[in-house]
């Protein structure tokens, strides 16, 4: 596929490069499908930025109906996690409302995606963006509905997401279950040492850049804002636990 247009005028005979934006792409490829979402991953070329897209909005769109409802603010929330021009809203809907449509299970999407990804360690770090964002989804509404953390613990399955990576995430998202120490990787017993050493780690493992690199859409970019925010807010909270913690008595002083 061509993801560029070519158009030159009588003032400027040099050519001018208009770029398709992510939703004409994603309307094209849907176009080439027939509609047919589920078969993303016909081709066997693995996932692009266009792949990658079409199956989270898929998986976005079924879980917003896991509580059995689409709710204004799970809407809202998708718009927050894509960055959508107001020049783009009408090809965002559509998009939207396609995988809304479809009539295959989410365990579909999330195997296929998943299978296409391969192994690595980009590739899991790619899964974990996927359930992270669809965390967001389903907290849109602030409730964690208990249909909805049993899709996302299926998809982390499928995912092959170990038990402490769903925990995190966990932590990171749902009010009442949020655990600083968690969020960070850190055992109760962690010393402030430890809680910087964590914490420098993953603010560079989830730099925007570093998501840019291994394939996350530059229209899904604001989930690595959303980390990075979570991320300092939990070692602020981390570093203000250790400081009040007492001192540990020291068993060689003297006694009185």
């Amino acid at each position: 596929m061509n993801d560029e247009l070519t158009a030159s005028t009588g003032m400027n005979p040099a050519p001018v490069t208009l770029r398709k934006s992510l939703w004409q792409l994603i309307l094209s490829r849907i176009a080439a499908l027939r509609e047919d979402i589920s078969r993303t991953f016909e081709s066997g070329k693995g996932v692009d930025s266009v792949t990658f897209s079409i199956s989270f909005i898929a998986l976005a769109a079924k879980l917003a109906k896991a509580d059995g409802q689409v709710t204004r603010d799970e809407v809202t929330m998708f718009r927050e996690i894509f960055t959508i021009p107001p020049q783009e809203e009408v090809n965002a809907a559509r998009v939207y409302n396609l995988c809304r449509q479809d009539v295959s299970g989410y365990h579909t999407y999330a195997r296929k995606l998943s299978n296409a990804l391969g192994a690595g360690e980009q590739a899991d770090a790619l899964r974990h963006d996927v359930l992270d964002g669809l965390f967001h989804i389903a907290m849109a509404d602030g409730e964690f509905h208990p249909d909805e953390e049993g899709f996302l613990r299926d998809v982390a399955e499928v995912f092959e997401v170990p038990d402490e990576q769903f925990d995190i995430l966990i932590a990171r998202h749902v009010p009442g279950r949020e655990n600083p120490f968690d969020i960070l990787g850190l055992p109760g017993n962690a010393t402030a040492q430890d809680a910087r050493r964590a914490w420098r780690q993953l603010v560079k493992e989830n730099h925007p850049d570093v998501l840019a690199s291994r394939g996350l859409p530059e229209e899904m970019q604001s989930l690595a804002t959303s980390r990075m925010a979570s991320i300092n807010k939990a070692y602020e909270d981390v570093s203000a636990t250790l400081k009040a913690r007492p001192l540990p008595e020291n068993d060689d002083s003297p006694a009185p």
